[in-house]
């Protein structure tokens, strides 16, 4: 095949040479030279985004294996393998985002031999190493359809419903536990951001965006790769991600009215104002536009409201992560531009990649000419596994 340099290669390209030439100096020269984090302000953007995002933007795997496996929603079958192979690139870059921000990233795996039980840290720690270790059998019995192994995707049928449930235990709690990592800070993180229910909104915000990017991917892919939308699955997405939203911002005015918040929040501050980007961006916007049936019968409508919940969870992840400290530090933190650019490449890493399994692997069940067969053994939904060849 001939190698044909497009407006997005030429793009891609850049973000790449950048990327590598900053990782350079962070590792060689220190998080000093490439950042503007400090000890005052020691997690920064590739804590903020690379990891508090990358975590929650992967969120459409346990998801869809949860709508699927345990509650039947058989619609949703077409749209599992490429939820699992998002979710698995994201935490595969979670880890990549998390040896940058790491002073010491050789020693990663002493967590696993110094354990310190009583650590937040170490839950979503270990819980990330497992569930990765899960989603790559999920995702491995795309590689064998594509070399028509029969046998290993058989072994893999019968731990199936283990990796089911272990799947969705360990991903509903380190999307939790991220959030636990906030509350031994009451007095560093602002009041708009900081709540004892930050644990379950962490988890419930995770699964509004599991639902957005399910259908962002699944819009993206078709375009790209000129595959015909299933409007009955993105119609389906569409109203469980308004009845998600809903929940949330419901939860989240019940909290404010409940600390006392609802009149500081209208008052003109540095924080309010990012505050109501955030909940204009998470709530107002997608919420009214799904409100409309209309909308959300539109593969191009419910694409545009997925775009902005998925902006607005990010903006929440950001505030808390960055905008909540900067009172308490005293000074507005703004990444280097080396942060900005490691960022971008782990972020054209995960599009690369995505691209080139559709382009390679089953992904699609259209592109296997079958539907996919739910393994015998499994008892509840229909599965993402099927024995290569039949």
């Amino acid at each position: 095949m001939k190698f044909k340099l497009t407006l997005w290669r030429v793009i891609f390209i850049v973000i790449m040479v950048l990327g590598l030439y900053s990782s350079f100096i962070r590792y060689f020269r220190g998080l000093g030279a490439v950042s503007n984090m400090t000890d005052q302000f020691p997690w920064g953007l590739w804590i903020g985004f690379d990891c508090l995002c990358g975590v929650m933007l992967a969120a459409g795997g346990f998801c869809m294996v949860g709508a699927v496996y345990l509650f039947n929603v058989e619609r949703l079958h077409p749209v599992v393998r490429p939820a699992v192979l998002t979710a698995f690139l994201g935490y595969v870059l979670f880890i990549v985002g998390l040896l940058f921000d790491l002073g010491r990233p050789w020693f990663i795996w002493h967590q696993m031999i110094y354990r310190n039980l009583h650590s937040v840290m170490f839950e979503v720690g270990m819980c990330v190493m497992f569930y990765t270790t899960v989603l790559f059998f999920e995702f491995l019995p795309n590689v064998f359809e594509r070399l028509n192994w029969k046998t290993p995707i058989k072994y893999i049928n019968k731990i199936y419903p283990v990796l089911i449930v272990g799947g969705i235990l360990l991903s509903t709690l380190h999307q939790s536990s991220l959030g636990s990592l906030y509350l031994i800070m009451p007095s560093k993180l602002h009041p708009f951001w900081y709540t004892p229910a930050l644990p379950f909104f962490f988890f419930a915000s995770a699964v509004a965006v599991g639902l957005a990017m399910t259908i962002f991917e699944s819009t993206q892919s078709a375009k790209a790769f000129g595959r015909q939308l299933e409007l009955p699955v993105l119609v389906t997405l569409g109203g469980a991600l308004l009845i998600a939203l809903w929940v949330n911002l419901l939860l989240h005015l019940e909290d404010f009215f409940h600390r006392g918040l609802i009149g500081q929040i209208f008052k003109p501050s540095y924080e309010s104002y990012f505050l109501w980007l955030e909940l204009t961006l998470t709530y107002l916007i997608p919420i009214t536009m799904l409100s409309f049936k209309k909308v959300r019968l539109s593969p191009q409508w419910l694409y545009l409201a997925s775009i902005f919940t998925v902006l607005g969870f990010i903006t929440n992840r950001l505030n808390i992560a960055l905008i909540g400290f900067e009172t308490y530090v005293g000074h507005h933190y703004m990444p280097k531009w080396t942060e900005f650019s490691i960022t971008l490449m782990i972020v054209a890493m995960g599009f690369a990649l995505f691209g080139l399994a559709v382009r390679y692997l089953p992904i699609f069940e259209t592109e296997t000419g079958h539907k996919l067969e739910r393994p015998e053994h499994i008892s509840v939904g229909t599965g993402v596994l099927s024995h290569a060849g039949d």
